[in-house]
């Protein structure tokens, strides 16, 4: 699963790279956690744009906002039939950009997080998003990140990562017009082993309160 990751790239950089029309100012962000409000690329009405949404998938017809909060994350090899995503996958695909994401090991000291990246200077999640409308006017975006069978080289610490896309298919996961899950979910695939790499970082990343540059920093694996 991902259930931690960080986003330290500029705005400018996001907007140049994503070819959108609007985005917010960006402040770096070194633990983002679920519940949070994330940015994300989706196709506005004439163009793409970086919009802030919760994390956590609430669908249009949950009765609670609660629902969103089990929802951090979507299997890719069911997220086109699950009733919780199936019309999300369809017509509301976005991209979550990131610098890196953490994963937890577990050793025989307890869970040891690591911090994982790319050759990139920062990548693209898949995801979905929702809107919810419930009583009283009350009004959510949200989404979700979807995760897949992890690569051979992330395998020692953890059996799922992130649905890392390639450039090459932005476009044709951000088309509300492309439907077919045939057409869509090859898109879904591990990301290359050889071009990602990970270390040891603090503990400290657990908590999510606790949101600095320290948190990217290599550390020897700590004992408990």
């Amino acid at each position: 699963m991902c259930g931690r990751f960080y986003l330290i790239t500029d705005s400018r950089t996001l907007t140049e790279h994503f070819e959108v029309s609007v985005t917010p100012d960006l402040i770096p962000r070194y633990n983002i956690a679920p519940s949070q409000e994330i940015s994300a690329v989706r196709q506005g009405v004439e163009a793409r744009e970086i919009v802030m949404l919760r994390w956590g998938l609430l669908p249009f017809w949950a009765k609670s906002e609660k629902t969103g909060y089990q929802m951090i994350n979507a299997r890719a090899e069911t997220v086109a039939s699950k009733p919780a995503y199936r019309a999300a996958f369809r017509r509301r695909r976005c991209i979550i950009p990131a610098s890196g994401f953490y994963e937890w090991k577990t050793t025989e000291s307890g869970k040891q997080p690591y911090n994982i990246r790319t050759d990139e200077d920062f990548m693209a999640f898949a995801g979905l998003w929702e809107h919810w409308q419930g009583e009283g006017g009350v009004s959510v975006e949200s989404c979700t990140i979807i995760v897949t069978a992890t690569n051979d080289k992330l395998r020692s610490i953890h059996d799922r990562m992130p649905v890392i896309l390639d450039p090459v298919d932005y476009a044709t996961w951000l088309d509300p017009e492309v439907q077919d899950p045939d057409i869509i979910k090859p898109i879904l695939r591990s990301y290359p082993e050889e071009r990602m790499s990970f270390y040891p970082v603090s503990r400290k990343v657990g908590n999510p309160r606790y949101d600095d540059p320290e948190c990217i920093e290599p550390v020897i694996a700590e004992s408990k």
